[in-house]
């Protein structure tokens, strides 16, 4: 029997020799510099793809009222924007292993800038409508992608330093998106805030192209999940079909309902069976194995529902509720968005500096209760100081509680799951958004109706004066009477709206003091995937050992100090 030779010897010719594996060499760590740089161009692709959004949420029920929409095509230009955004973020999660993934981050902002462009030109809400769930798949892709690419080249112990960057990012476009949007939409036009981010998505291109440099990752050969993908959007369809119509075009318990209902639970269920045969699924059912992960994806599905379901309906109390123009009604938001900045940036700094989150979720959990409930108190005439003060807690809140899901599911996760886990917390917070803005926005279309018919009974006013059934009214061309009914009707049945996400909110509380912290590491996600490199290669050496022809030493020859020595330093070059 032959021992191994000693792997600085040149390898002998002939069949009996295994392919040599090539050394691993060490991967330096990134300097800050080399990271900011990196995450420049990561951080504009978010902000290209959130200014896209944000530009005309303060537009937007001036937009419905100028295509002549309803309360329900208010709420499918946002629940189609988030409704193809969740199904394609685990798709683009998978294509990262296939493709370039900075080469997928641009195409993911072309789709979603250039989708942009065609709402612009909409001529009616179906239009609107479908252009802005093409931009959903582009959405889906910065989603999915960025927040992989940040785990790439920052360590959970370090992330939270640079959570400040993110939250800058978040206010600012959060902010000086409706603030631009508004005043874009009183100057030449709405239409002109979906041509605004074309400029910038030409910049955050650039910018990526020459920034982002990692190193390549090694490819394998991956089939998507097509049937999966196809059986999670029916299904998802079919249920945000259900809870928009439902109450408004049919009643609850009709037939309709339990084609509706019973069509999304069998495909939905066929999805599972599917997921659990396919060879690359879209959501690999594994995972589910992973306490953390399992209580992560029931928060963020929570924190998708009050954060989506409530946030969205802001302009409208704002502008419908208040009287408010766009450009007023983006300014009146920026409390929200700077408690989420503030809460954001200091919880990431106490979480690197002392390695722990669950303390901090609890916090925000706790806080976003506090601000769901008492912003269930509003009503069209409240003073704006308290509006704003409520606005800074709930902001505070989702700050402490958003990306500290995901770096907590990203810290237990082996590194070749990170992918497929991080998608999975993203599909699963959007969905609950989409759920959530089609649950409330009916919600809000059956209570504003309901208020306001009663309103203008109290006076004397036929209700057909305000137009078509389940048209958003234009609050500069009623009579002042009528104006009071529908700005009170309006700012009472959005105050229920956060009422009904405050006992969502406690689900997220739950799951947040269920959690078990385990300490965050301190390596990337290119030093964890060179590591698992390295043990693989160590491992095929050791099951394919080398054939020396001069080299060879009997059994009972105990290997000598030097020939280890030097295997070892061979092993760790």
């Amino acid at each position: 029997m032959t021992a191994p030779a000693p792997q600085t010897d040149p390898a002998p010719q002939g069949d009996l020799v295994a392919p040599a594996a090539e050394p691993t060499a060490p991967v330096p760590s990134m300097t800050r510099r080399q990271v900011l740089e990196a995450l420049s161009g990561i951080l504009l692709g978010m902000f290209v793809s959130m200014l896209a959004t944000s530009l005309v949420s303060s537009s937007l029920p001036k937009i419905i009222t100028d295509l002549g929409g309803s309360q329900a095509s208010f709420t499918w230009v946002v629940t189609a924007t988030l409704l193809t955004m969740t199904v394609s973020t685990p798709i683009w999660g998978k294509l990262a292993d296939l493709a370039n993934r900075k080469m997928l981050v641009q195409v993911a902002l072309v789709i979603s800038v250039l989708s942009s462009a065609a709402a612009g030109f909409a001529q009616n809400t179906a239009e609107l409508i479908a252009a802005r769930a093409v931009q959903g798949i582009g959405a889906g892709g910065l989603t999915a992608l960025a927040v992989v690419l940040i785990a790439d080249i920052i360590s959970p112990r370090e992330r939270g330093k640079y959570m400040g960057l993110t939250g800058a990012v978040m206010a600012v476009s959060m902010v000086g998106g409706p603030l631009i949007g508004g005043i874009v939409t009183d100057g030449p036009g709405w239409r002109w805030n979906f041509y605004g981010s074309l400029p910038f998505a030409v910049v955050a291109i650039v910018v990526l192209q020459r920034t982002l440099r990692l190193p390549p990752t090694p490819r394998r050969r991956v089939r998507l999940d097509i049937p999966g993908a196809l059986l999670i959007s029916t299904g998802v369809t079919l249920l945000l079909l259900w809870v928009t119509f439902a109450g408004d075009v049919f009643a609850w318990a009709s037939w309709q309902t339990a084609a509706m209902v019973g069509g999304a639970l069998l495909a939905l269920g066929w999805a599972v069976w599917v997921e659990s045969r396919a060879e690359e699924p879209l959501i690999p059912l594994r995972l589910f194995r992973d306490r953390t992960l399992v209580l992560a994806v029931i928060g963020s599905s929570a924190l998708g529902v009050s954060m989506f379901g409530t946030s969205v309906f802001l302009a409208q109390y704002m502008q419908l509720a208040r009287g408010k123009t766009p450009t007023e009604s983006g300014l009146m938001t920026i409390p929200m968005v700077l408690g989420l900045f503030l809460a954001s940036t200091v919880a990431g700094h106490l979480v690197s500096r002392t390695g722990r989150y669950r303390r901090i979720m609890i916090v925000g959990a706790s806080l976003q209760i506090v601000g769901l409930g008492l912003m269930g108190t509003i009503h069209a005439d409240t003073s704006f100081t308290l509006v704003a003060t409520y606005m800074v807690v709930l902001g505070a809140g989702v700050g402490m509680l958003m990306q500290n899901f995901v770096l907590a599911v990203q810290n237990g996760l082996d590194v070749n799951d990170t992918g497929a886990g991080t998608s999975m917390i993203a599909f699963f917070r959007t969905l609950g958004g989409a759920m959530g803005v089609s649950v409330l926005g009916a919600v809000l279309s059956s209570r504003a109706s309901t208020l306001i018919t009663g309103g203008l009974e109290e006076i004397g006013v036929p209700a057909g004066q305000l137009g078509g059934s389940g048209a958003l009214p234009d609050l500069a061309t009623l009579p002042a009477p009528v104006q009071t009914v529908v700005e009170n009707a309006f700012g009472d049945a959005i105050a229920t709206l956060f009422l009904i996400g405050a006992p969502i909110g406690v689900i997220g509380l739950l799951v947040v003091i269920a959690l078990k912290e385990v300490p965050l590491h301190a390596k990337t996600g290119i030093e964890q995937r060179a590591e698992a490199l390295a043990a693989e290669r160590e491992a095929e050496e050791r099951a394919h050992p080398k054939v020396g022809t001069l080299a060879t030493v009997t059994a009972s020859e105990p290997p000598t100090v030097d020939s280890e020595a030097e295997k070892l330093t061979t092993d760790q070059g």
